[in-house]
């Protein structure tokens, strides 16, 4: 079993900081909204990002799978109330020269092997495709 942790503070009504080891995230937590920082839902959509960004690193060498690059481009839709997200799709999409049957297997292990995919699906409709840069 693993943990994590993370702490975040309030630097003023415009904004507060996460952090962890040496890393430091500004977080749009002003009512008025901030252009320079994430707020909240796209903070967690960057943590889906990121975990499948991840996961197509984690699964290629395993599968032999050649790649150059990743684009992930996700949206959510929220309802007002109660306030939360009701659906999450995504596009990955993958430069590599790989088949059509390959490039869904790496699909399927992002899918399947994503710690914050896995723990999103349970909540919230999380749907998306991927294809070829």
């Amino acid at each position: 079993m693993r943990s994590y942790t993370i702490s975040a503070r309030r630097d003023d009504e415009n904004g507060s900081l996460a952090g962890v080891r040496e890393a430091v995230v500004t977080l749009d937590t002003s009512l008025a909204g901030r252009r320079d920082a994430l707020n909240p839902v796209e903070l967690l959509l960057a943590s889906l990002a990121a975990c499948m960004i991840k996961g197509i690193e984690r699964s290629a060498p395993m599968l032999k799978f050649g790649f150059s690059g990743v684009t992930v481009s996700l949206s959510a839709e929220r309802q007002d109330a109660p306030p939360k997200l009701t659906a999450i799709s995504y596009e990955l999409i993958v430069d590599t020269t790989e088949s059509d049957r390959r490039l869904e297997l790496l699909h399927t292990n992002v899918r399947k092997y994503g710690t914050i995919s896995n723990t999103l699906a349970d909540s919230v409709s999380l749907s998306g495709s991927i294809r070829r840069g």
